[in-house]
């Protein structure tokens, strides 16, 4: 039996499972680590299959799907406009709990573009990766 989303996205067993895993988390997890995840739930959930919703979530808006070009990606089970903070050594990713006014562009002046969104990162060094440092 499926159940829908809060945006009306039809959530199989699987979906739901990810989903959930996915929000009880602040860490912004990859997809390798939400598979470790929900195979204790669903232990015969494959990999790709794990990959392909968490692409099918990510396109429809319910999760963020984070990280630019050569960063392995990340999601969070968020998916509302918030800063993030990105440690630039181990990759990981903390929400930025400060309101921060996000621009909006008024679309005469967005080049053509749609669907626009802001995302803004701060890049830095971690409490973890800046001990390891010293």
């Amino acid at each position: 039996m499926e159940s829908e989303d809060k945006k009306g996205v039809r959530l199989s067993r699987q979906r739901e499972t990810i989903l959930a895993e996915l929000c009880k988390v602040k860490t912004h997890p990859t997809a390798d680590e939400v598979y470790d995840m929900v195979r204790k739930i669903i232990p015969r959930i494959s990999l790709g299959t794990v990959y392909r919703n968490l692409d099918f979530l990510s396109s429809r808006g319910v999760v963020l799907r984070l990280g630019g070009a050569g960063t392995q990606k990340r999601f969070d089970g968020n998916p509302t406009p918030h800063p993030h903070l990105r440690c630039s050594v181990c990759g990981r990713v903390d929400d930025l709990e400060y309101p921060l006014p996000l621009p909006e562009v008024p679309v005469e002046q967005a080049m053509g573009y749609t669907d626009l969104r802001c995302d803004v990162e701060f890049v830095g060094i971690c409490p973890i990766c800046a001990r390891k440092k010293m």
